[in-house]
């Protein structure tokens, strides 16, 4: 049986003077999902998706993710466990300014051994499939904020993660351009990817499949919505 993407069991975080980030969290995200994490400023949300992202480690419970248990591993091995399972997108891009679209996106999977020949052809497929194949040699400030985005989804999706991790995607978007990104992660989860987008814009939980809840470092709602035809 194939292990779930993401198992949390009794996680909790806490800073010094007592302070609970998270104060027991228990939950399972399977392969194909397309889960919003939400709640309001405060909620834990970030350092949930720290934990999950495994670039920070819990302070109780056990963090199971593709399978892999990360309370043993190193912190060398914490980073292959990124680099082969989880990717990456932020709400401020994290784009290299003087890099090209297509060198940003193969910067992907520059860790992966492969030789740039071989990172630049699969850049361009990713690049095509996110809609950007007219603009693979612009740089980021040739690029407005919804291409930005999808160069950055691009480049988290080459190396084919069991997860990808979208923090506040259309944070720094327009209406229009956020609704393109979020079409896109449809798109991509209609093709087998696991998403899990953390925001604190309800609307935007609210118009996919499944919507978990923080609260004061706890879960408060984890509910599911069948999906209409035209969702966001």
């Amino acid at each position: 049986m194939t292990p779930p993407v993401v198992e949390l069991i009794g996680v909790r975080k806490e800073y010094p003077g007592g302070v609970a980030a998270l104060a027991g969290i228990d939950l399972t995200i399977q392969r194909g999902e397309l889960v919003a994490i939400a709640g309001p400023s405060g909620s834990g949300k970030s350092t949930l998706l720290h934990i999950i992202g495994s670039l920070d480690r819990p302070s109780a419970g056990t963090v199971r993710i593709a399978g892999h248990e990360v309370a043993g591993l190193s912190d060398r091995e914490l980073s292959a466990l990124r680099a082969q399972n989880l990717g990456f997108v932020f709400q401020s891009f994290h784009l290299a300014a003087g890099a090209s679209a297509l060198d940003n996106v193969a910067d992907g999977l520059l860790y992966s051994g492969q030789p740039l020949r071989a990172r630049r052809r699969k850049a361009r497929a990713v690049l095509a499939q996110v809609g950007l194949s007219d603009r693979m040699t612009h740089r980021p400030h040739e690029l407005s904020g919804g291409q930005k985005q999808r160069v950055a989804i691009a480049r988290a999706i080459i190396g084919e993660p069991a997860l990808l991790l979208a923090d506040e995607p259309t944070g720094a978007l327009d209406s229009a351009s956020g609704d393109t990104v979020m079409a896109l992660l449809r798109d991509l989860n209609a093709q087998g990817t696991t998403i899990a987008v953390i925001t604190h814009d309800h609307e935007i939980a609210a118009a996919l499949p499944r919507q978990i809840r923080l609260r004061d470092g706890l879960i408060v709602s984890d509910t599911r919505t069948p999906m209409q035809a035209g969702a966001i």
